[in-house]
Parts: C-alpha cells; sequence; structure tokens
C-alpha cells in the first residue's frame, strides 16, 4: 500500500506557472531616457517590484514554468530614474537558475 502511494504522489498533475510582467519587446524598445514615470507606467504597466526603499528603481520581471521542469523564459529588466525621469534602463539580468 506504501509503494502504491509513494508511485501515485509523483503523478500529480502541477499546473503551468506564469508570474510577472510579460512586455513586449516593442513596448520596452519605446521606453527612453528622460521618459517620466507616468509614461513608463502606461508602456509597461505596474512593476513587479516597486520598493519603498529604493523609490529610484522600478523592476519588471517574468518567468514560465510548464510543469515540474525549470523556467523556460525569465525576463528580469530594471529601469532607474533620477527624479521623475529615466536614467537608466537595464535588461538582461540574469534570475536565479533554479527557478
Amino acid at each position: 500500500m506504501l509503494l502504491i502511494l509513494s508511485v501515485a504522489g509523483g503523478c500529480v498533475y502541477q499546473a503551468n506557472l506564469s508570474q510577472g510582467n510579460l512586455l513586449k519587446q516593442e513596448d520596452l524598445d519605446q521606453v527612453e531616457v528622460g521618459m517620466t514615470r507616468r509614461q513608463v507606467r502606461f508602456l509597461l504597466g505596474t512593476p513587479m517590484i516597486d520598493d519603498p526603499f529604493h523609490e529610484e528603481r522600478w523592476d519588471y520581471i517574468y518567468y514560465l514554468k510548464i510543469g515540474r521542469d525549470d523556467a523556460i523564459f525569465k525576463r528580469w529588466i530594471s529601469i532607474y530614474f533620477d527624479g521623475d525621469n529615466v536614467s537608466e534602463i537595464v535588461d538582461g539580468q540574469q534570475l536565479n537558475p533554479n527557478l
């Protein structure tokens, strides 16, 4: 009976997991240095991480996991502000490989 339960436990369905902000490349290409926070939010939406301790940075993170496999698509974009205007856009940062 214990053997049957342990084998059946490994056959449990695990749903696909999509987490974060899925950004279109054409929307991201429109973000430029000098844009306001309001313009960035209009183009990209609300950031995944809007840290009150680091108000000068917005992080847009997205990953997709299919079943039990590791994430097949990951993306992390940080937008830095100087006051109310974009000062830097960082794309291609690495997420945890075990995600």
